[in-house]
C-alpha cells in the first residue's frame, strides 16, 4: 500500500515572487500614475520652454532724466 504525505504550506515564510501579485499591480500602478503625472504637467513646461527659448527682450530706454529737483529752503 501506498502512503501519502500531504505537507500543508508554511505561511509567513514565503519566497521571493512566490506573493500573490499584489506588489507587482501595485508596481504598474504607480507607474501609469507617473507617466499621467508626466503627461499633465511635465508637457505643458516643456512646451513653455521650447516657446520662451530665444534670448530675452530687454528693452532700454534712449535717455534717462537724471535731474533732480530740489524743493528750494
Amino acid at each position: 500500500m501506498v502512503t501519502v504525505v500531504n505537507n500543508p504550506p508554511s505561511q509567513g515564510n514565503e519566497e521571493a515572487g512566490s506573493g500573490n501579485g499584489m506588489w507587482g499591480f501595485l508596481g504598474v500602478l504607480l507607474v501609469i500614475l507617473a507617466v499621467i503625472a508626466l503627461l499633465i504637467f511635465g508637457l505643458p513646461v516643456l512646451r513653455n520652454l521650447l516657446r520662451n527659448s530665444g534670448t530675452p527682450q530687454v528693452n532700454i530706454p534712449s535717455e534717462i532724466d537724471v535731474n533732480v529737483n530740489q524743493p528750494n529752503p
